[in-house]
C-alpha cells in the first residue's frame, strides 16, 4: 500500500479487495447493509451528478449529516472530483453553522433530514456562494433536490461521458485539499482546519500500523464523522475492507453491539467511565454470592497491571465466572479492542477495561494533526500514556512543556486565518499543540494539560486542572468536574453528578445534603493523593447535567470551560466569598 497517494487510492483499494458489506446503516430500528457493487455504483453516480451540477476540483460543499452510508458515499464522491467537503455537526449551534458555510464559501450544502434542514439559520441562503441544497433522505422544500435526484442525474452524465472519473481522480493528488474541519470551538468561532489527502492518507497508513484487532472485521461507528477521529478511523476501516456499522442513537449502543458484534470501536473515555460506573454499580447491588463473586473479579480488573498482565489462576477463573459473561452480554462476544481519544482516560477504568479482556488504550492528537499523533500498542501500554509516535510523526517537548510536533500529518493552515496559522506552525514545520507534557525514555507520551487551561493561585503555585478532573470524574457519582482557582488562595470545583448513577444508588429525588456528604468523600479520597496547593478546598453541586445544546459541552462533548464559568459565576463567587 506504500504506493497509494490520495484518499481516493485508499478507498479503492480497500473496496477492491472487499467481497462483502461496505457498510450498514441503522434508521427507525432497521439496519440496511450496502455491498461494493452498489456502494461503487452510488458514489461514482453521486460524483457525476455533482459534476453535472458544476463542482469542480477545489468548490467545497457542506456535509451536515448523522453517520451513514449515504455520508461515506457523499464524501467520496466529493473526493473523487478533487472538491472539498465541509462536515458540520447536527448537534452545531446556528450561529456556527452559518459562519462556517459563509466562511467556507460552500458552492452546495446536503442535509440529511427535515429536522436538520429546519434548525438552519434563515440567513444560511443569503449566500452568493451557495447555489444549491441537497436532502439525502428526502426533499424538504420545493427548490431543492434529493440524493435520487442526484444519482439518476449522474447515471445520465456517466452514460454521456464514461470516462468522467477517470479523468478528475488522476487529477487528483496528495497536496490537493480533502476537507476543512471546523473545530469545535472550545474557546471561541470554530476555525476551519485544512486537510489535504496526504496528511489523511499517510495518518490512515500509519494507523494500519497499529492495528489492535484482527481484520477485516466488523466495526462500529458511533462517534460523528464530521470529527477528524471517526473520519480518519472510517477511512482506515474502508481501507481495510471492514463493514462499518453506524448507530441510530447512543441510547441503543448496547443493543446495537449485540447485532453488530463488533471487532472494535474508536471511543472517548466519557462513555467507558459510563460502562465501568454501570457495572460497578450493579455488582454492589447484587446478593449473595453471585454478588461477592462479582465484587472480588470486578475489583482484581480493576487493579489489572497494564504493564505486567498476569494470566494466573485467579485471573482464569475470574474470566470463565464474570468476564466472559460480560464481554458476550455487554460487547457482543466478539470485542477486541476500543480505542479512546478526544481527553484524558483515568488508569482505573482504562485497567479495568483490559481487566476483563479487551484491549484498551489511547491515542493522542489534533483536528489540525489530521488528527493522530500517538497512538498505543497493542502490548506496550502504558498507564496514564496515550502511546508513542506513528510512522513519520516527529514529537517533542518545548522549554515551557508544550507538546510540538511535525511530520506529513500537520495541516496546511486555518483557512482564511493566515495570521493564525503563523502563530500555530513555525517556519520549520513544528505545531504547536497547546498540550503541556512528557516523554519517558522509551517515547511514550503523556498529557498533563492544556496549555490554555493551567493557572496560578494567589499563592504563586501553578495548577494543572485536568489531572485532578480525570481522578474525579473517575468516580461513578460524577459526570463531569471543573476545577476552579485563578488568583485565589486555594482550588476550589463545579461538580456535576451523573443523574442515572444517583436515581440508582440514591432514588429519583435524593436528599441534596447526602449527595453533598456523598461528593466530599470522593473529593476526600482524590485529595489523599495530592499535594495541598492542587487539593480541592470547596465544591459546588451541579445536579442539572452539562449538554450542547445548553452551552456547556462542545460537540465532541468537551466541557467549554468559559462558557461554564460565565453560566456559574455566581456560585464559583460563593466558594470564595467565605
Amino acid at each position: 500500500m506504500t504506493e497509494i497517494s490520495t484518499l481516493c487510492d485508499l478507498i479503492d483499494f480497500g473496496l477492491t479487495h472487499n467481497s462483502g458489506i461496505v457498510s450498514s446503516t441503522k434508521r427507525k430500528g432497521t439496519w440496511t447493509d450496502t455491498d461494493v457493487a452498489t456502494f461503487r455504483e452510488r458514489m461514482d453516480a453521486c460524483a457525476a451528478g455533482l459534476y453535472s451540477l458544476g463542482i469542480r476540483k477545489g468548490d467545497r460543499v457542506a456535509l451536515h449529516s448523522e453517520n451513514s452510508t449515504e455520508w461515506l458515499i457523499a464524501d467520496q464522491a466529493l473526493l473523487s472530483l478533487g472538491a472539498v467537503s465541509v462536515p458540520i455537526y447536527t448537534t452545531q449551534p446556528e450561529g456556527q453553522i452559518l459562519h462556517i458555510v459563509r466562511d467556507a464559501g460552500v458552492h452546495g450544502y446536503i442535509v440529511s433530514s427535515q429536522e436538520l434542514y429546519d434548525r438552519c439559520p434563515s440567513g444560511m441562503m443569503v449566500n452568493s456562494d451557495l447555489k444549491w441544497v441537497m436532502g439525502i433522505l428526502g426533499k424538504y422544500t420545493d427548490d431543492m433536490f434529493t440524493m435520487e435526484d442526484l444519482i439518476e442525474r449522474g447515471k445520465k452524465q456517466l452514460s454521456e461521458t464514461p470516462d468522467l472519473l477517470n479523468e478528475t481522480r488522476a487529477a487528483v493528488s496528495s497536496d490537493d485539499l480533502a476537507t476543512i474541519c471546523y473545530t469545535s470551538g472550545t474557546t471561541g468561532q470554530p476555525k476551519g482546519v485544512m486537510l489535504t489527502h496526504g496528511n489523511l492518507t499517510t495518518n490512515a497508513l500509519a494507523l494500519a500500523e497499529r492495528l489492535p484487532f484482527d481484520v477485516p472485521a466488523r466495526v462500529l461507528s458511533f462517534l460523528p464523522l464530521s470529527h477528524s477521529l471517526e473520519r480518519v478511523a472510517s477511512t482506515f476501516y474502508l481501507s481495510q475492507s471492514c463493514p462499518i456499522y453506524f448507530i441510530e442513537t447512543t441510547d441503543e449502543l448496547m443493543e446495537d453491539m449485540q447485532h453488530v458484534r463488533p471487532a472494535h470501536m474508536t471511543t472517548v473515555p466519557r462513555l467507558l467511565e459510563k460502562v465501568h460506573a454501570g457495572i460497578m454499580t450493579k455488582a454492589v447491588a447484587e446478593k449473595g454470592i453471585p454478588g461477592l463473586i462479582a465484587r472480588w473479579a470486578f475489583g482484581r480488573a480493576e487493579r489489572f497491571d497494564l504493564e505486567n498482565p498476569s494470566s494466573g489462576l485467579q485471573d482464569k477463573l475470574a474470566d470463565k465466572l464474570v468476564y466472559s459473561k460480560v464481554r458476550n452480554t455487554l460487547f457482543g462476544g466478539n470485542l477486541q479492542a476500543l480505542t479512546s481519544g478526544g481527553a484524558a482516560l483515568s488508569t482505573q477504568v482504562q485497567a479495568f477495561i483490559n481487566g476483563l479482556g479487551i484491549y484498551c488504550g489511547q491515542g493522542y492528537g489534533l483536528t489540525e494533526t489530521s488528527p493522530v499523533i500517538t497512538l498505543y500498542e497493542r502490548k506496550k501500554l502504558r498507564p496514564g500514556s496515550v502511546g508513542t509516535a506513528i510512522r513519520d510523526v516527529e514529537v517533542k517537548i518545548a522549554e515551557d512543556g508544550e507538546i510540538l510536533t511535525r511530520g506529513p500529518h500537520i495541516m496546511r493552515g486555518y483557512y482564511n486565518m493566515p495570521e493564525e496559522t503563523a502563530e500555530t506552525i513555525t517556519n520549520d514545520g513544528w505545531l504547536h499543540t497547546g498540550d503541556i507534557g512528557k516523554l519517558d525514555k522509551d517515547g511514550h507520551l503523556y498529557i498533563t494539560d492544556r496549555k490554555k487551561q493551567l493557572f496560578k493561585l494567589s499563592t504563586g503555585k501553578y495548577i494543572a486542572p485536568v489531572p485532578i478532573e480525570v481522578k474525579l470524574a473517575s468516580d461513578p457519582l460524577v459526570e463531569h468536574a471543573v476545577v476552579i482557582g485563578p488568583d485565589f488562595k486555594f482550588c476550589a470545583a463545579l461538580i456535576v453528578v451523573d443523574a442515572a448513577y444517583v436515581e440508582n444508588a440514591y432514588g429519583s429525588e435524593p436528599d441534596v445534603q447526602i449527595l453533598n456528604d456523598a461528593v466530599q468523600t470522593v473529593i476526600d479520597k482524590v485529595n489523599e493523593d495530592l499535594p495541598p496547593w492542587e487539593q480541592v478546598k470547596k465544591f459546588h453541586l451541579i445536579l442539572d447535567p452539562f449538554t450542547i445544546d445548553t452551552g456547556e459541552l462542545t460537540p465532541t462533548l468537551k466541557v467549554r470551560r468559559k462558557n461554564v464559568f460565565a453560566k456559574y459565576q455566581k456560585e464559583i463567587g460563593g466558594l470564595y466569598s467565605s
